[in-house]
């Protein structure tokens, strides 16, 4: 009976670490992604950093430019917070996730974007300039680089905005544990053979992430179960997931795991970064509309969801 009763209690109570972590989740998008859903779209806004003048290198610049091919000097960032919004400081004591990011070579994460490191930290200086990252549809599936640009600016002192996730340096003071892997970006890059390599790049780094979890006193002390890894894209991690499922997953949907490995009772669905430009200046009302949602492409998704068919 006791042992039934401690079972039930873990049970519940990831269920309520799962539940507190989406919300997190789901404020930083907010805060990056959502600031006036009426002006022309941006694909990064960095009011979620310090300020603008931390990033003076990027005036007049793209960070993250729709298309790969597009010149610099178009489709540029606003580095102001809104006007009618005055932002106050980030107070880390006030977070309401504390997270332990581990300090993984840079080949899991920012290497995958070509940065060197100088030798005197895995991080880049984002400060001074942050790794650019793929356009495209690679932005679909870009929350892990956003995650971790938020927890690496969550210390700075002048962060304006809130401190909806806050980095600690003890993982015993964390509520969980982030494994800054950019699965996503792995597979859509590196998922082929290059001769004359016998194995992929990205199954290779999977091996590799593998061994270094396993070898973690963090993952020791939990089994894993307060591990969060991104797997945003539905092909990614496809070699480790299996082995690393006790952990919580970042996922776009369940339709390519087994429910074991990934469940609505320990996972999170965390929404894509839009690519389509949205309407400027627009006044129709919602009775003006004859359309309220178009689907493009397929209705069925990989027989995963029935959702855009009982909608037609």
């Amino acid at each position: 009976m006791a042992n039934r009763n401690t079972q039930t209690h873990g049970l519940v109570s990831r269920k309520f670490l799962c539940c507190w972590l989406f919300l997190v989740i789901v404020l930083v998008l907010y805060c990056i992604f959502s600031w006036d859903s009426t002006t022309p779209p941006a694909p990064i806004d960095h009011s979620l950093f310090p300020n603008q003048k931390a990033f003076s290198l990027f005036e007049n610049q793209s960070l993250l430019p729709l298309r790969d091919d597009l010149p610099l000097n178009q489709e540029t960032y606003s580095l102001d917070p809104p006007k009618d919004q005055e932002l106050k400081k980030c107070d880390p004591s006030k977070a309401l996730l504390k997270v332990f990011l581990y300090d993984m070579p840079p080949e899991f994460h920012f290497g995958l974007l070509d940065w060197v490191a100088d030798g005197k930290s895995v991080w880049p200086d984002i400060r001074t300039k942050i790794p650019s990252y793929p356009g495209g549809l690679n932005l679909q599936h870009s929350i892990e680089y956003w995650l971790t640009l938020d927890l690496l600016s969550s210390r700075f002192p002048d962060r304006s905005g809130p401190c909806t996730a806050v980095r600690v340096e003890d993982s015993r003071e964390a509520d969980v544990v982030f494994v800054p892997f950019f699965s996503s970006l792995s597979y859509n890059r590196h998922s082929k053979i290059k001769p004359p390599e016998k194995v992929s790049r990205n199954k290779m780094l999977q091996q590799k992430l593998v061994m270094y979890l396993t070898a973690q006193e963090e993952w020791k002390r939990s089994g894993g179960k307060d591990h969060i890894i991104m797997a945003h894209h539905p092909n990614s991690m496809l070699d480790a997931r299996t082995k690393l499922w006790p952990c919580m997953f970042i996922l776009a949907d369940f339709g390519r795991y087994i429910p074991h490995v990934a469940n609505v009772e320990k996972d999170i669905i965390a929404p894509y970064k839009h690519v389509i430009k949205t309407f400027v200046n627009d006044t129709s009302t919602y009775d003006d509309r004859p359309t309220l949602l178009y689907f493009q492409g397929a209705i069925y998704r990989k027989d995963v969801s029935s959702f855009p068919v009982s909608l037609v």
